[in-house]
């Protein structure tokens, strides 16, 4: 371990050596901009957790929402059109609040390395605002991830809003990572309400710590921003697990964990990358560590890339904790609310247009009849 006085010298050297405008070398900047209601609901969320490494902002046009945030920052947008009264669930308006504080956003996104980008879609202001900030963060040489929810099946008009939000930051950010809330449903049909909303704040927090925390803390096999920009340029829709294990085989019980989340239910088969880390106490083996690294890649497209890296982290005590990013993911599952989107938008490469305006068909009924038909 290096001594606090080696620290202090290279500290020192740094700082002397080296333009002012250069960061140290561990420095990164990331930011996690929660947009709308539910986006300010999952900053909250992290703050609860302690997240390290990262700014967390609120970004709103409903005054009273952003007031009991508990982000690091509160930004209320559109100030002049909503006067801070929200927009009421119209997405033209929530991109008009944002383009009317665009400036301030450009400010707030100047110097940023890693921008995660978490909403709800198909309401309003998450809808109609997260697009326009992923585009400026693209803009300012930012690698930008989207981490959002989509409507339940019911809800056809907001799905149509979503589907329309999901293509505009595909087409903006270098990955997205989508979470269905008919999974939500499934996973908990007679969980009070609050309650099952609770859960999907805490599945995306989760993600969003476990990455941040990955790229911030040293590791003995390490894993930076460099490798966490490599796999997420590969594109694509992309798949975030965490999963523990203390068991007799807790590196492949810690693998299945992390894939076997009911609100990411997705065929892993034909992934393009992925970015694996691996953490355990002071037991853990390199055996353990490269299991990982092989269970994953088997299931993986040959011409994948796993970049994969590992760290002893005493508070585990007998656990095993593995974090898996995956891009490229190309599953039907992920967006069981959307008939016709999903294709399209999976084989999409980042900042490309459509070939022609998604079609979006919602007879969800006469889909459910056919299945049932079948069985």
């Amino acid at each position: 371990m290096q001594s606090t006085a080696g620290q202090q010298t290279f500290k020192y050297s740094w700082q002397n050596t080296v333009s002012s405008d250069v960061q140290p070398p561990s420095f990164c900047r990331m930011l996690v901009l929660g947009v709308g209601g539910a986006g300010n609901n999952t900053v909250t969320r992290l703050i609860e957790m302690g997240i390290a490494g990262a700014e967390c902002i609120a970004i709103n046009t409903d005054a009273l929402h952003l007031n009991v945030s508990k982000a690091h920052r509160k930004i209320l947008i559109g100030e002049k059109l909503t006067k801070g009264l929200g927009v009421g669930g119209d997405p033209k308006l929530g991109k008009a609040a944002i383009e009317e504080s665009q400036k301030r956003i450009e400010e707030l996104l100047n110097g940023a390395d890693i921008v995660f980008i978490t909403a709800g879609l198909g309401g309003g202001t998450g809808t109609g605002a997260a697009p326009v900030i992923a585009r400026i963060a693209k803009s300012k040489g930012a690698l930008t991830v989207g981490v959002v929810t989509t409507p339940f099946r019911i809800e056809k008009g907001r799905i149509e809003y979503a589907a329309f939000a999901l293509t505009e930051l595909r087409r903006h950010c270098d990955t997205v990572v989508v979470i269905d809330n008919n999974k939500l449903m499934q996973l908990a049909p007679n969980m009070p309400i609050n309650e099952a909303f609770r859960i999907a704040d805490q599945v995306l927090a989760n993600m969003i710590k476990g990455i941040v925390e990955t790229i911030s803390a040293p590791s003995l096999i390490n894993l930076d921003f460099a490798d966490f920009k490599t796999i997420v340029k590969r594109g694509g829709v992309a798949v975030i697990g965490i999963g523990e294990s203390d068991a007799p085989n807790r590196a492949e019980e810690a693998v299945r964990n992390a894939l076997r989340n009911p609100l990411l239910d997705v065929d892993y088969a034909g992934a393009r990358g992925a970015l694996i880390h691996v953490s355990g106490d002071a037991q853990m083996t390199i055996e353990e560590a490269n299991r990982v690294g092989e269970i994953v890649t088997e299931m993986m497209d040959e011409d994948a890339l796993v970049i994969w890296g590992a760290r002893v982290s005493p508070e585990l005590d007998g656990k095993l904790k593995v974090t898996l990013v995956m891009t490229g993911v190309n599953s039907p599952y992920i967006l069981s609310g959307f008939e016709t989107i999903a294709p399209q938008l999976f084989n999409m490469e980042p900042y490309a247009e459509p070939e022609k305006p998604l079609s979006i068909k919602l007879d969800l009924y006469q889909m459910e009849q056919d299945c049932a038909d079948q069985t």
